[in-house]
């Protein structure tokens, strides 16, 4: 009798599962508009300059921003990344919810995250705001949708690497979603706090324009839920 109630409400879960990947799939279709809006409305240019200026960024070299915005923060996020694939086999906290199986679904997400954040920096041929003439620099103005035209700077600056730090442990969210873990929305409003606040905070330094933080949440998010459903689809659970 137990176990027939357990079939009955299995479908009742694969469907609410069902449920939810299509509900993430849209967050990403409609949150993939607004961004091409912002791509496409000039509001990069119009923010960088709330801090640049013909001679530079001021915060640039700020101790504060370099120093623990940028070093500290990404060390910080190399550390929490290390304890979450050290948690596969000593789960701790929020990890002690889930399964074996779940907890390297939960790391190889967020890899997968921070891989694509990392292989589409290191093909672009986009330039930093502080590489461009108007803010002292050398390059020309090319949207990144020019992926074929050179600016004449540096490069590899979209989309936005350090916000990543923060923005790639959203895709740990749909596994602890699943797990049915209560601390599952507060880990997501923490993981996009703190990308938030690193984008920005390089943004004020000159190193990134708005859009390059807004690609780097939105394909965090994306390849999150996508890598997480692929893995539970090869795990046969669906």
């Amino acid at each position: 009798m137990i176990s027939a109630m357990f079939k009955d409400l299995a479908p009742h879960a694969n469907h609410a599962r069902r449920f939810s990947w299509r509900a993430d799939a849209l967050v990403s279709v409609i949150s993939l508009f607004l961004l091409l809006a912002w791509d496409f409305s000039g509001g990069d240019m119009q923010m960088a300059q709330w801090w640049g200026q013909s001679n530079g960024f001021a915060l640039r070299d700020d101790p504060w921003m370099v120093k623990v915005m940028h070093e500290g923060a990404r060390t910080a996020g190399w550390l929490f990344l290390l304890a979450l694939l050290v948690g596969i086999w000593r789960p701790w906290a929020i990890l002690r919810h889930l399964a074996i199986a779940d907890r390297v679904t939960l790391c190889v997400s967020v890899l997968s995250a921070l891989l694509a954040i990392t292989l589409i920096k290191g093909l672009s041929k986009t330039s930093c705001p502080w590489d461009l003439a108007m803010f002292g620099g050398v390059a020309t103005y090319v949207s990144h949708w020019n992926v074929f035209q050179l600016d004449g700077g540096g490069g590899h600056c979209f989309p936005a690497g350090h916000a990543s730090t923060g923005f790639a442990f959203m895709a740990a969210y749909f596994s602890l979603r699943q797990s049915g873990s209560r601390g599952a929305r507060m880990w997501l409003s923490c993981a996009l706090l703190a990308g938030t606040v690193l984008g920005v905070s390089q943004q004020m330094r000159g190193a990134h324009f708005m859009s390059h933080t807004l690609w780097t949440a939105w394909l965090c998010w994306s390849v999150g839920w996508l890598s997480t459903a692929l893995l539970n689809r090869l795990r046969g659970k669906s």
